[in-house]
């Protein structure tokens, strides 16, 4: 009779085909979370201590910087931990926790960029309107919806993911839980729910992009329609960036979820992009186009700059 004990704890593995190269990964990867949490704290502080940049925009754009924050800091501090040479063991808990605050935070940011969309549309289509339309607590209002629905979003995949058994093995082939990995170590047949999942996660990314393409499709048209060259330019130069940044978050996520055929070592190498250099780049790319965040950045850090010749 074979023997089904429960499994307590999982081993990551790590991205596959790396062996060998665990102390340039680490260097390479804590240079990348660093850079990460110093850029978007650096935009926060811009946006909070300027009160110009105090409107729905940068609002979001907080929000944003917030779950970039707590985006990577999900799987970074454990990958970081096992490549400096501890062990690579993570408990049941924490592989659940490790699965639910990485959709939590990433359907957030998926409703955010959709919110974000949303909020350049009525700007540039209806700007009379803009002030009306997104007040204060429209915003809020929008800002509490997209972690409302990550939180659901998230809840149901992790419920769907850990209410199998598991009884071994236990080696993750990969280098944090996430739901396919995972799903391939349960004691039980995963077809239906594997089904299930994945209408699940490509359903809600693709809905948003879906909804966000449709929105830039009426802001290009507006765009055209604006006589002023420089108004032109400041609608495109705002909307571009904001475009950029939503294809390097939902590219990833595209590629990942909605492949029949998964490849470890390239799924892997994928989801570092999304969660550590895309993180990274979106201070880059909304505050290297953008002239007030720029202002407020400089503001902000010239005192500094010269504080020890007063001493």
């Amino acid at each position: 009779m074979k023997n089904l004990s429960v499994v307590t704890q999982f081993i990551l593995l790590g991205i596959p085909h790396t062996e060998g190269l665990e102390t340039m990964l680490f260097v390479l990867f804590l240079s990348f979370y660093i850079f990460t949490l110093v850029g978007n704290l650096l935009i926060l502080l811009a946006i909070v201590s300027s009160s110009r940049l105090h409107t729905p925009m940068y609002f979001f754009l907080c929000q944003l910087s917030v779950c970039d924050i707590f985006f990577p800091s999900v799987s970074s501090p454990k990958m970081l931990f096992y490549l400096s040479g501890n062990t690579p063991a993570i408990s049941y808990a924490g592989c659940v926790s490790q699965l639910f605050f990485y959709h939590f935070l990433g359907g957030t940011e998926c409703f955010l960029y959709t919110v974000m969309a949303y909020d350049r549309f009525v700007a540039i289509c209806y700007p009379l309107r803009y002030s009306v339309i997104m007040n204060h607590r429209i915003c809020a209002f929008l800002a509490m919806g997209t972690a409302v629905f990550g939180c659901i979003h998230s809840t149901f995949l992790t419920t769907l993911t850990f209410q199998l058994p598991y009884c071994g093995p236990k080696d993750v082939n990969y280098y944090f839980c996430d739901i396919p990995v995972v799903m391939k170590l349960a004691c039980a047949d995963t077809s239906t729910l594997e089904m299930v999942g994945f209408i699940s996660v490509g359903l809600m990314p693709l809905s948003c992009f879906f909804f966000i393409l449709t929105s830039y499709s009426c802001i290009v048209r507006s765009i055209l329609q604006i006589r002023s060259t420089e108004g032109r330019h400041r609608a495109f130069s705002t909307c571009s960036a904001h475009f950029t940044a939503i294809l390097l978050f939902y590219m990833p996520v595209i590629f990942i979820y909605l492949r029949p055929t998964p490849s470890p070592w390239l799924d892997a190498t994928v989801q570092i992009l999304n969660n550590l250099v895309t993180p990274m780049l979106n201070p880059l790319i909304y505050s290297l186009r953008n002239k007030e965040v720029k202002s407020s950045l400089w503001t902000v850090l010239h005192p500094l700059c010269f504080l020890p010749k007063h001493l």
